[in-house]
């Protein structure tokens, strides 16, 4: 169980981020279009998860929007925003902030990614939302780099994400 804050009052997740040199736990994610998409769907690529409570706040559209800009200057990554928030509100949050290189998923139909990633908050006003994390993983699907963000209204360290995935 991680301890994180939530405007400086402590809050717990269910577990703890997948630890470096291991392999990603497997997903079922759902796409805005409906699809769902897994591991296997992003095989041979870098994967960033930009892990957020809910688009539907200012910092995690700010985060969603950093890695959108970024991650056109990376070879082979793509960034997956994963969130509880409906793929048709991710969908309209994409469309109005023009994001077209960030892919947006949510647990729509399985709560297991927030559980196996050790992400979902588990107490507080968040209670069943995701914690901020990043996981970054390699080509071959193995977890190179992890940040846990401990205060859940700041952005992730951005710098030290992006110097992993290089």
């Amino acid at each position: 169980m991680a301890k994180i804050t939530l405007q400086g009052n402590e809050i717990n997740t269910i577990g703890e981020l997948p630890k470096v040199g291991s392999k990603l736990p497997a997903f079922k994610l759902t796409k805005g279009d409906l699809s769902d998409v897994s591991l296997a769907d992003f095989a041979g690529k870098k994967l960033i998860f930009n892990i957020v409570p809910s688009l539907d706040t200012g910092v995690c559209a700010a985060s969603a929007k950093r890695f959108e800009a970024e991650v056109q200057k990376l070879v082979d990554t793509v960034v997956l925003t994963v969130s509880n928030d409906l793929p048709f509100a991710q969908d309209r949050f994409c469309k109005a902030e023009d994001i077209t290189n960030v892919v947006t998923l949510s647990q729509l139909r399985d709560r297991a990614f927030g559980r196996d990633f050790g992400v979902e908050i588990v107490d507080g006003p968040l209670a069943g939302l995701l914690s901020r994390a990043v996981v970054v993983a390699d080509k071959a699907g193995n977890v190179i780099y992890t940040q846990q963000v401990p205060e859940i209204v700041q952005e992730p360290d951005y710098t030290a994400v992006l110097d992993a995935v290089r």
